[in-house]
């Protein structure tokens, strides 16, 4: 079954690079430079690492803006200048070298199926929850973190 996944998108966050580092704490957001931590940090518009030396802002983001118990927000990198990932039957290298939490959803926004995985296996767990009619869209999120990752739509 053919999938597409996209990162967030890119527009929303380029203003917040313009901002000075006060402006950004009213926002509850903070301006990060990357370190040589490997992997990187995960940048959920482009889903590429940062490098070192990266200019990255962390900011709460409503990734599933929905009217049901499954509403939410979280913590997300954001890199600098990046485009959104926007690819059919690709899974980027980021999602692939981490423990993954992919979550199915209903288009109630109810959640109908999860799996545990290690993102080496996210193509076989996506065939599986999709395999599932209910399943209108998945959400990947970073298991130990719990943070949000990717969206996964049927292609």
């Amino acid at each position: 079954m053919s999938f597409r996944i996209t990162g967030l998108p890119a527009e929303e966050f380029a203003p917040l690079f313009s901002l000075s580092d006060t402006e950004l704490a009213a926002r509850g957001a903070v301006r990060r430079i990357a370190d040589e931590r490997t992997p990187g940090y995960p940048c959920r518009i482009s889903l590429t690492d940062s490098q070192p030396g990266d200019e990255l802002i962390l900011v709460n983001y409503e990734h599933h803006r929905v009217g049901s118990p499954y509403r939410m927000r979280f913590a997300v990198f954001v890199r600098r200048g990046e485009e959104t990932f926007d690819r059919i039957d690709e899974v980027p290298e980021q999602l692939r070298i981490r423990t993954l939490a992919v979550r199915g959803f209903d288009t109630d926004a109810m959640m109908v199926g999860w799996e545990l995985i290690d993102g080496r296996d996210l193509d076989a767990a996506i065939n599986r929850l999709f395999a599932d009619p209910r399943a209108a869209y998945l959400h990947v999120h970073y298991a130990a973190p719990g943070c949000y990752a990717a969206r996964v739509d049927r292609a």
